[in-house]
């Protein structure tokens, strides 16, 4: 895999409760790109969802191109489209559009659909929702690969000589990749296709924690091996729940702010079992994410050692991606997303190892030149007052 992890978010968004104003809402979720570009965070996944009044971002492809001209170097994701809600040559169309545009900083991820409302508003059994993903997704990944047109007649939609009009802006596609939660049909389309993977809630400790992890992988690993594919670490990106302050005390009161109603709306509103968070009271609740391994709240030391601990279950991965909340004020969000990147990037990526480095020979050094320096000062200073060399003082302070 990479030596360089990448880092990003996996926003839904959540914003919890639904008494808030969706303009503002809209603001802070660019404002959140924005901050993340500017602080030099890899990728943004952007969720889609259309019913239970807190994940309020229907498209986000069209997210997407509002951001994209407001930001400078972030790639930006669908995380994800749910494609048994949509015609697949449409969504190859609208995406490789969308890579034009961006010049190539856009990637699509794919899903079954996360809330079981959607699909109801548009008559989908819960049933259908994981064969349809593997079905659609054979139609366009063809559209995207492909120049030939494909013909297929399925439950839910018909294509007739279908085509897309251009070829994707990357070379061969931009990236695609697959999200995986607890049943192996994420990986094992995304095996079959050679695609990237989302590993979303699988960072739990014990039971059903790691061992969803490592099933992630292991199903991705045999199932590219069947289509003649190498699954690629680099490309598994993994979604945890972290907010960093300063010291441990401050992340506590931090998310005070938001976390209640986070869990509340995951306990008491999205029908996702796929996804359960445990504790009925802020205390229980706080120690359910610490104590679970599904994130961390605390320091970005405490966030290091949750990440190393999580490389080294896994055997490594390429991107760790955190799910954008709204547990704490924007002010300490901020200051939380600023924390990452400069104390907890920098030790996945190496940006630091040359730095310490040079300060540590510089330190052996400091002695001898510092006397050195003051002896040549020392000695300029004395040529300048009396003259030197059979010089006049003035020509010397000339």
């Amino acid at each position: 895999m990479a030596n360089r992890m990448r880092f990003g978010i996996f926003l839904g968004p959540h914003h919890a409760p639904a008494t808030q104003n969706p303009t503002t809402a809209y603001a802070r979720d660019l404002a959140t790109v924005q901050v993340l570009d500017q602080w030099g965070y890899d990728e943004a996944w952007i969720g889609e969802h259309h019913s239970c009044g807190v994940e309020i971002i229907p498209d986000p492809a069209m997210f997407i191109a509002w951001a994209a001209g407001q930001t400078r170097h972030i790639k930006l994701g669908t995380g994800v489209v749910s494609l048994p809600y949509h015609n697949p040559l449409w969504v190859a169309d609208r995406m490789i559009m969308l890579a034009d545009l961006t010049r190539g900083r856009a990637m699509l991820g794919l899903g079954p659909g996360a809330l079981p409302t959607d699909a109801l508003m548009i008559g989908i059994d819960p049933s259908e929702q994981r064969p349809a993903l593997d079905e659609d997704c054979d139609v366009l990944m063809h559209l995207l690969r492909n120049d030939e047109p494909i013909s297929i007649e399925t439950k839910r939609y018909t294509l007739s000589d279908a085509r897309c009009q251009m070829r994707p802006y990357s070379d061969p596609c931009f990236e695609v990749a697959v999200a995986a939660v607890l049943s192996p049909s994420g990986p094992r389309v995304a095996g079959k296709h050679g695609l990237g993977m989302l590993s979303v809630g699988a960072t739990m400790r014990g039971t059903g924690g790691f061992d969803v992890l490592g099933m992630h992988w292991h199903e991705l690993e045999k199932r590219s091996a069947e289509f003649g594919h190498v699954a690629d670490r680099s490309r598994w990106r993994v979604v945890g729940l972290i907010h960093v302050a300063e010291t441990r005390e401050q992340a506590l009161k931090d998310v005070e702010y938001g976390i209640n109603p986070f869990f509340d709306y995951l306990q008491q509103t999205a029908a996702t079992p796929q996804f359960t968070v445990q504790g009925e009271t802020y205390k229980e609740r706080v120690e359910w994410v610490n104590d679970s391994g599904i994130g961390v709240i605390g320091t970005p030391a405490d966030a290091v050692a949750h990440i190393r601990e999580l490389e080294e279950q896994a055997e490594g991965f390429g991107c760790f991606l955190m799910l954008a909340h709204d547990w704490a004020g924007w002010e300490a969000t901020q200051r939380h997303y600023e924390l990452f990147a400069r104390y907890v990037i920098p030790q996945f990526q190496g940006s630091t190892v040359r730095l310490q480095a040079n300060e540590k020979w510089a330190q052996t050094r400091m002695r001898e030149l510092w006397d050195r320096q003051a002896k040549a000062i020392e000695e300029f200073s004395a040529l300048r007052n009396g003259g030197g060399a059979g010089e006049p003082a003035a020509t010397a302070q000339a």
